[in-house]
C-alpha cells in the first residue's frame, strides 16, 4: 500500500458520505414545500423517504459482493453516477412518480458510498478500525448538521429559495470528491486482506451476526427515523426543526470524532448499551417537550444515538472479521432497509393519530381511508385547530419511536453480560 495515499482516500471518502448526509438533511427541510406543491399528504411523503431509503440497501447488497470481486475504485465511480442521475433528477423533477425514481437513485448512491468506503478505511486502518470508522462516520451527522443549517438559510423561513435550489446545494460535495478519487491507486483485494466470499458467508451465518442484525435494524430505525421526520415530528412543538436537527447532528459529530476513548473505555458493547439507555430517555423527552426544552431534549437523544451506526459497523469488522466486507455492507443494508420499510408506517402513524383526535375535537372524518380523502378531511380543519393536531400527532409517533431504543436496552444489556461471561 506504499503508492496509496489513505489521507486522501479517506478525505474522498468523508466527502462522499457528506453528499449522503446533505440527501438526508435537505430531503428533511424541504418536505413541506414537497407536499404543497405537488399536493400530498404525509404518507404519500413517507414513500418519498421510502424510495431514497430502500436504495441504500440494494446498493449494499450488491457492492459487499462487488468490493471483494472488483475493488473500491469501480464503486466509488459507481457512487458519484447514481448521485448525479439522482440529483438532477429530483431538481427536474414534474410529478410523484419521478420523485420516487430520482430519490431512489440517490439512496443507491449513498448505499454503494456506505458499501465502498467502510471496508476501504476499515483496510487502511486496520490497527484502529472502530475509532476510524467513528471518524469517517462523523461526517454523516456533520454533513446533516451542514445540509439543515443550510436548508434554514435557505428554505421559507430564511432566503425563501426554490426547494430544488437546495437540492443543487448537494452538487459541491458530489464533484468535490469525484475530484480527490480521480487518478488514485486503490487497495486491491489481495492487499486488504479481504477474506473469500465463502469465508464471508461463514461469518455472516453465525448466530452473533444474526442477533447483531436484528439490532441494527431498531439502532437505524432509532436514529434516522426520528431524524428524517424531524420536521413533521416537532413541527408545531415550540422550536426550529432544522435547528434541532443541526443540534442534534452537530453534537454527534463531535461526538464520533472523538470516540477513541469512549470506546477504549467502555469497549463497543458497553457503548452499545449505554447509547440504547440514553436514546430511550432523549426520544421519550422529545414527545413531552414544547418550546426551550425541545432542544435540552434534542441534546439528550444526540448522545445516545451519536456512537449507534458507526460501532455496530465496527463491532462487525472487530468481533466476525471472516464476515468481511460483504458482513460491513449487509450490516449498514438491513439498517437502511428497515428504515425504508418503516417511512410509510411513520407517516400512517402521523396522519392516523390527526384523524383520531380530530374526531375527539368534533371533526367527523368519513373518508374512506385513501391519501386523497385524509388530504381533504385535514385542509377542511381550521388552522389553529389542525396546529393542535399536528403537535399531537408529532408527540404520540415519538412514542411509538422509543419502543425501539428500549427494546435495545434489553438486547445490548444481555449482550454485555455474555460478552463478560465469554
Amino acid at each position: 500500500m506504499s503508492n496509496i495515499n489513505a489521507s486522501r482516500l479517506f478525505i474522498a471518502s468523508c466527502l462522499a458520505l457528506v453528499t449522503t448526509a446533505f440527501a438526508f438533511a435537505i430531503r428533511a427541510g424541504i418536505l413541506a414545500e414537497v407536499a404543497t406543491q405537488f399536493g400530498l399528504t404525509d404518507t404519500q411523503l413517507g414513500y418519498i423517504n421510502q424510495m431514497a431509503i430502500l436504495g441504500f440497501p440494494i446498493a449494499t447488497i450488491v457492492g459487499g459482493w462487488l468490493y471483494n470481486e472488483f475493488g473500491p475504485k469501480r464503486m466509488v465511480w459507481l457512487a458519484f453516477v447514481t448521485h448525479a442521475i439522482g440529483i438532477l433528477m429530483t431538481i427536474f423533477a414534474g410529478d410523484f412518480i419521478t420523485l420516487l425514481l430520482s430519490n431512489f437513485f440517490i439512496g443507491f448512491g449513498n448505499g454503494t458510498v456506505e458499501a465502498a468506503c467502510n471496508p476501504l478505511v476499515s483496510n487502511m486502518y486496520k490497527n484502529n478500525q472502530t475509532t476510524m470508522l467513528n471518524r469517517f462516520h462523523v461526517w454523516f451527522p456533520g454533513g446533516i448538521f451542514l445540509g439543515a443549517l443550510i436548508s434554514q438559510f435557505m428554505g421559507p423561513q430564511g432566503m425563501g429559495l426554490a426547494w430544488q435550489v437546495q437540492i443543487g446545494v448537494m452538487l459541491l460535495p458530489l464533484l468535490a470528491y469525484a475530484y480527490l478519487f480521480y487518478g488514485q491507486q486503490f487497495p486491491d483485494r489481495e492487499s486488504s486482506g479481504q477474506a473469500s466470499l465463502a469465508d464471508n458467508l461463514k461469518g455472516i451465518f453465525t448466530p452473533l451476526y444474526l442477533f447483531m442484525i436484528l439490532c441494527m435494524v431498531l439502532t437505524a430505525n432509532t436514529e434516522l427515523s426520528t431524524q428524517q421526520w424531524v420536521e413533521r415530528l416537532l413541527g408545531k412543538a415550540g422550536a426550529e426543526p432544522m435547528l434541532v436537527l443541526a443540534l442534534v447532528t452537530g453534537l454527534m459529530a463531535v461526538g464520533r470524532f472523538y470516540a477513541g476513548p469512549v470506546i477504549h473505555r467502555l469497549n463497543p458493547v458497553g457503548v452499545l448499551w449505554a447509547s440504547a439507555i440514553v436514546a430511550t430517555i432523549g426520544i421519550y423527552l422529545m414527545s413531552i417537550a414544547t418550546g426551550p426544552m425541545t432542544y435540552v431534549a434534542a441534546v439528550m437523544f444526540a448522545i445516545g444515538v451519536c456512537y449507534f451506526w458507526p460501532t455496530m459497523i465496527g463491532f462487525t469488522a472487530e468481533y466476525i472479521p471472516k464476515s468481511g466486507a460483504l458482513g460491513m455492507s449487509l450490516m449498514g443494508g438491513a439498517g437502511m432497509f428497515a428504515t425504508g420499510m418503516l417511512q410509510p408506517v411513520v407517516g400512517g402513524w402521523l396522519d392516523q393519530s390527526k384523524v383520531d383526535n380530530a374526531g375527539e375535537m368534533g371533526f367527523e372524518y368519513q373518508g374512506n381511508g385513501s391519501p386523497e380523502s385524509i388530504k381533504s378531511f385535514l385542509e377542511s380543519i381550521p388552522a389553529e385547530s389542525m396546529k393542535q393536531l399536528e403537535l399531537m400527532a408529532g408527540q404520540e409517533t415519538l412514542v411509538n419511536m422509543s419502543m425501539f431504543p428500549a427494546i435495545l436496552v434489553v438486547a445490548f444489556g444481555a449482550l454485555w453480560f455474555w460478552s463478560r461471561k465469554k
